[in-house]
Protein backbone atom coordinates (compact mmCIF):
# COMPACT_ATOMS: atom_id res chain seq x y z
CA UNK A 1 0.00 0.00 0.00
CA UNK A 2 3.21 2.27 0.57
CA UNK A 3 4.59 1.94 -2.04
CA UNK A 4 1.47 2.05 -4.33
CA UNK A 5 0.99 5.79 -2.67
CA UNK A 6 4.33 6.23 -3.30
CA UNK A 7 4.14 5.46 -6.87
CA UNK A 8 0.79 7.95 -6.84
CA UNK A 9 2.91 10.70 -5.81
CA UNK A 10 5.60 10.32 -8.04
CA UNK A 11 3.95 10.62 -10.80
CA UNK A 12 1.75 13.83 -9.67
CA UNK A 13 4.77 15.16 -9.28
CA UNK A 14 6.23 14.08 -12.65
CA UNK A 15 2.57 16.07 -13.18
CA UNK A 16 3.16 18.76 -11.81
CA UNK A 17 7.08 19.54 -12.77
CA UNK A 18 5.84 18.78 -16.68
CA UNK A 19 2.56 21.64 -16.09
CA UNK A 20 5.15 24.10 -14.65
CA UNK A 21 7.64 23.94 -17.59
CA UNK A 22 4.83 24.32 -19.76
CA UNK A 23 3.82 27.56 -18.27
CA UNK A 24 7.13 28.98 -17.58
CA UNK A 25 7.76 28.33 -21.43
CA UNK A 26 4.99 29.70 -22.60
CA UNK A 27 5.55 32.88 -20.38
CA UNK A 28 9.07 33.47 -22.03
CA UNK A 29 7.60 32.57 -25.58
CA UNK A 30 5.08 35.18 -24.90
CA UNK A 31 7.37 37.48 -23.85
CA UNK A 32 9.62 37.14 -26.74
CA UNK A 33 6.65 37.90 -29.15
CA UNK A 34 5.72 41.19 -27.56
CA UNK A 35 9.62 41.99 -27.39
CA UNK A 36 9.71 41.50 -31.69
CA UNK A 37 6.12 43.09 -32.00
CA UNK A 38 7.25 46.50 -30.15
CA UNK A 39 10.44 46.54 -32.64
CA UNK A 40 9.05 45.34 -35.39
CA UNK A 41 6.47 48.48 -35.03
CA UNK A 42 9.38 50.89 -34.40
CA UNK A 43 11.03 49.38 -37.40
CA UNK A 44 7.79 50.59 -39.45
CA UNK A 45 7.94 54.09 -37.73
CA UNK A 46 11.16 54.43 -38.35
CA UNK A 47 10.71 53.66 -42.40
CA UNK A 48 8.25 55.93 -42.78
CA UNK A 49 9.52 58.73 -40.32
CA UNK A 50 12.93 58.55 -42.58
CA UNK A 51 11.71 58.74 -46.16
CA UNK A 52 9.55 61.66 -45.23
CA UNK A 53 12.77 63.55 -43.99
CA UNK A 54 14.97 62.80 -46.57
CA UNK A 55 12.52 62.32 -49.95
CA UNK A 56 12.81 65.91 -49.46
CA UNK A 57 16.58 66.26 -50.16
CA UNK A 58 17.35 63.01 -52.12
CA UNK A 59 15.64 61.69 -55.07
CA UNK A 60 15.71 57.89 -54.65
CA UNK A 61 16.19 57.64 -49.96
CA UNK A 62 14.67 54.40 -50.23
CA UNK A 63 17.91 52.35 -50.26
CA UNK A 64 19.30 53.72 -47.35
CA UNK A 65 16.74 54.26 -45.88
CA UNK A 66 15.91 49.99 -45.65
CA UNK A 67 19.09 49.20 -44.92
CA UNK A 68 18.84 50.99 -41.65
CA UNK A 69 15.30 49.22 -41.30
CA UNK A 70 16.77 46.01 -41.67
CA UNK A 71 19.59 46.74 -39.10
CA UNK A 72 16.87 46.76 -36.79
CA UNK A 73 15.23 44.10 -38.32
CA UNK A 74 18.41 41.55 -37.38
CA UNK A 75 17.39 42.37 -33.80
CA UNK A 76 14.16 41.13 -34.09
CA UNK A 77 16.15 37.65 -36.02
CA UNK A 78 17.61 37.91 -33.01
CA UNK A 79 14.57 37.24 -30.59
CA UNK A 80 13.63 34.33 -32.99
CA UNK A 81 16.72 32.50 -32.82
CA UNK A 82 16.59 32.53 -29.33
CA UNK A 83 13.52 30.36 -29.40
CA UNK A 84 14.28 27.94 -31.81
CA UNK A 85 15.11 25.26 -29.23
CA UNK A 86 11.76 26.00 -27.57
CA UNK A 87 10.10 25.32 -30.12
CA UNK A 88 11.66 22.66 -32.38
CA UNK A 89 9.01 20.01 -34.22
CA UNK A 90 5.75 19.64 -33.34
CA UNK A 91 5.94 21.97 -30.21
CA UNK A 92 6.16 24.87 -32.46
CA UNK A 93 2.17 24.29 -33.26
CA UNK A 94 1.62 23.67 -28.92
CA UNK A 95 2.85 27.07 -28.71
CA UNK A 96 1.96 28.67 -32.35
CA UNK A 97 -0.73 31.17 -30.70
CA UNK A 98 1.96 32.42 -28.15
CA UNK A 99 4.54 33.82 -31.61
CA UNK A 100 1.78 34.61 -33.72
CA UNK A 101 0.86 38.24 -33.92
CA UNK A 102 5.07 38.74 -33.11
CA UNK A 103 5.83 36.82 -36.16
CA UNK A 104 2.58 38.77 -38.04
CA UNK A 105 4.21 41.85 -37.46
CA UNK A 106 7.68 41.19 -38.17
CA UNK A 107 6.25 40.11 -41.63
CA UNK A 108 4.93 43.30 -42.08
CA UNK A 109 7.62 45.28 -41.03
CA UNK A 110 9.74 43.28 -43.38
CA UNK A 111 7.28 43.39 -45.59
CA UNK A 112 7.17 46.80 -46.25
CA UNK A 113 10.88 47.29 -46.46
CA UNK A 114 11.49 44.98 -49.15
CA UNK A 115 8.62 47.01 -51.11
CA UNK A 116 10.70 50.25 -50.60
CA UNK A 117 13.59 48.70 -51.70
CA UNK A 118 12.27 46.57 -55.35
CA UNK A 119 8.25 47.67 -54.99
CA UNK A 120 7.16 43.81 -54.69
CA UNK A 121 6.22 41.71 -52.44
CA UNK A 122 8.55 39.69 -49.99
CA UNK A 123 8.26 36.14 -50.81
CA UNK A 124 7.59 33.16 -48.58
CA UNK A 125 11.13 31.87 -49.43
CA UNK A 126 12.61 35.36 -48.29
CA UNK A 127 10.98 35.52 -45.42
CA UNK A 128 11.76 31.93 -44.30
CA UNK A 129 15.60 32.49 -45.25
CA UNK A 130 15.44 36.01 -43.06
CA UNK A 131 14.39 33.61 -40.02
CA UNK A 132 17.22 30.58 -40.29
CA UNK A 133 21.25 30.49 -39.13
CA UNK A 134 23.69 31.42 -41.26
CA UNK A 135 23.88 28.21 -42.74
CA UNK A 136 20.11 28.34 -43.92
CA UNK A 137 18.54 25.67 -40.98
CA UNK A 138 15.11 27.47 -40.27
CA UNK A 139 14.54 28.50 -36.23
CA UNK A 140 11.27 26.57 -36.99
CA UNK A 141 9.09 26.33 -39.92
CA UNK A 142 7.07 29.95 -41.01
CA UNK A 143 3.16 28.98 -40.82
CA UNK A 144 1.83 29.85 -44.50
CA UNK A 145 -1.67 31.75 -42.26
CA UNK A 146 1.29 33.83 -40.70
CA UNK A 147 2.54 34.84 -43.71
CA UNK A 148 0.07 35.75 -45.43
CA UNK A 149 -2.07 37.50 -42.49
CA UNK A 150 1.34 39.66 -42.26
CA UNK A 151 1.51 40.71 -45.77
CA UNK A 152 -2.32 41.90 -45.47
CA UNK A 153 -0.67 44.31 -42.99
CA UNK A 154 1.36 45.84 -45.25
CA UNK A 155 -1.07 47.41 -47.37
CA UNK A 156 -2.34 49.81 -44.12
CA UNK A 157 1.75 50.89 -44.29
CA UNK A 158 1.73 51.45 -47.72
CA UNK A 159 -1.38 52.99 -47.72
CA UNK A 160 0.02 55.90 -45.02
CA UNK A 161 3.15 55.78 -47.17
CA UNK A 162 1.55 56.75 -50.60
CA UNK A 163 -0.88 59.79 -48.74
CA UNK A 164 1.97 60.91 -46.65
CA UNK A 165 4.60 61.28 -49.51
CA UNK A 166 1.53 62.41 -52.19
CA UNK A 167 2.93 65.96 -51.53
CA UNK A 168 6.58 65.37 -52.25
CA UNK A 169 8.15 65.17 -55.50
CA UNK A 170 7.12 62.17 -57.39
CA UNK A 171 4.18 61.68 -54.94
CA UNK A 172 1.72 61.66 -57.33
CA UNK A 173 3.02 59.28 -59.70
CA UNK A 174 4.09 56.56 -56.68
CA UNK A 175 1.10 56.84 -55.30
CA UNK A 176 -0.66 55.76 -58.30
CA UNK A 177 1.85 52.91 -58.22
CA UNK A 178 1.27 51.99 -54.88
CA UNK A 179 -2.55 52.20 -55.66
CA UNK A 180 -2.44 49.73 -58.07
CA UNK A 181 -0.15 47.53 -56.12
CA UNK A 182 -2.56 47.40 -53.31
CA UNK A 183 -5.87 46.46 -55.36
CA UNK A 184 -3.62 43.76 -56.89
CA UNK A 185 -2.67 42.50 -53.48
CA UNK A 186 -6.51 42.38 -52.39
CA UNK A 187 -7.34 40.80 -55.24
CA UNK A 188 -4.82 37.77 -54.88
CA UNK A 189 -5.66 37.49 -51.30
CA UNK A 190 -8.94 37.02 -51.66
CA UNK A 191 -9.08 33.57 -53.07
CA UNK A 192 -7.02 32.19 -49.74
CA UNK A 193 -9.79 33.62 -47.13
CA UNK A 194 -12.13 30.69 -47.23
CA UNK A 195 -8.67 28.67 -46.45
CA UNK A 196 -7.39 31.12 -43.42
CA UNK A 197 -9.15 32.31 -40.56
CA UNK A 198 -9.00 36.36 -39.64
CA UNK A 199 -8.02 37.00 -43.57
CA UNK A 200 -11.29 37.97 -44.49
CA UNK A 201 -11.20 40.73 -41.48
CA UNK A 202 -7.71 42.03 -43.10
CA UNK A 203 -8.85 41.85 -46.17
CA UNK A 204 -12.03 44.00 -45.37
CA UNK A 205 -9.11 46.73 -43.82
CA UNK A 206 -7.51 46.36 -46.96
CA UNK A 207 -10.39 47.54 -48.93
CA UNK A 208 -10.32 50.81 -46.71
CA UNK A 209 -7.09 51.12 -46.99
CA UNK A 210 -7.28 50.87 -51.14
CA UNK A 211 -9.83 53.19 -50.59
CA UNK A 212 -8.48 55.69 -48.94
CA UNK A 213 -5.32 55.90 -51.86
CA UNK A 214 -7.90 56.13 -54.39
CA UNK A 215 -9.77 59.37 -53.07
CA UNK A 216 -6.21 60.78 -52.67
CA UNK A 217 -5.31 59.53 -56.40
CA UNK A 218 -8.60 61.44 -57.64
CA UNK A 219 -8.47 64.66 -55.55
CA UNK A 220 -4.77 65.41 -56.99
CA UNK A 221 -5.37 64.35 -60.44
CA UNK A 222 -9.04 66.06 -60.93
CA UNK A 223 -7.09 69.05 -58.93
CA UNK A 224 -3.95 68.89 -61.28
CA UNK A 225 -6.16 68.59 -64.34
CA UNK A 226 -7.51 72.44 -63.54
CA UNK A 227 -4.40 73.91 -63.50
CA UNK A 228 -2.58 74.51 -66.65
CA UNK A 229 0.97 74.79 -65.23
CA UNK A 230 4.50 72.33 -65.18
CA UNK A 231 4.33 69.33 -62.72
CA UNK A 232 6.98 70.97 -60.37
CA UNK A 233 4.68 74.11 -59.72
CA UNK A 234 1.60 71.65 -59.23
CA UNK A 235 3.56 69.63 -56.53
CA UNK A 236 4.86 72.42 -54.95
CA UNK A 237 0.76 73.84 -54.88
CA UNK A 238 0.11 70.94 -53.42
CA UNK A 239 2.35 70.23 -51.17
CA UNK A 240 1.34 73.97 -49.77
CA UNK A 241 -1.90 72.99 -49.24
CA UNK A 242 -1.18 70.12 -47.82
CA UNK A 243 1.12 71.80 -45.15
CA UNK A 244 -1.46 74.32 -44.38
CA UNK A 245 -4.32 71.24 -43.87
CA UNK A 246 -1.97 69.68 -41.88
CA UNK A 247 -0.99 72.54 -39.43
CA UNK A 248 -5.12 73.15 -38.61
CA UNK A 249 -5.52 69.54 -38.38
CA UNK A 250 -2.79 69.55 -35.77
CA UNK A 251 -3.37 72.33 -33.82
CA UNK A 252 -7.39 70.95 -33.19
CA UNK A 253 -6.04 67.79 -32.27
CA UNK A 254 -3.12 68.73 -29.92
CA UNK A 255 -5.00 69.22 -26.94
CA UNK A 256 -6.69 65.90 -27.60
CA UNK A 257 -3.42 63.89 -27.64
CA UNK A 258 -2.07 65.56 -24.79
CA UNK A 259 -4.84 64.40 -22.50
CA UNK A 260 -4.60 61.04 -23.91
CA UNK A 261 -1.15 60.92 -22.53
CA UNK A 262 -0.77 58.43 -25.80
CA UNK A 263 3.33 59.35 -26.42
CA UNK A 264 4.43 56.38 -27.66
CA UNK A 265 8.30 56.51 -28.14
CA UNK A 266 9.13 55.75 -31.47
CA UNK A 267 12.98 56.23 -31.19
CA UNK A 268 15.25 53.09 -31.65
Amino acid sequence: MGAHRENVVKAFDEFRQEIDEHHDRRERLIKISRDATNLSKKVIFLLHRTMTEESNNDSNPSLRVVRRGREKLREVQALYAQIRFEVQAERFWQYHRAVSPGLQEYIEALGFAHYLEHGTMVSYEEVQLSLSDENGIPYFTLPKEDYLLGLSDVTGELMRFAISGIAQKGGRARAREVCAFVRQCKADFERFTPYVRELSKKQAVTSQSLEKIEDAVYAIVVRGSEYDIPPDMLDDLIAQSISTFSSNTSAKTRLGQVRSGDDYDDEI
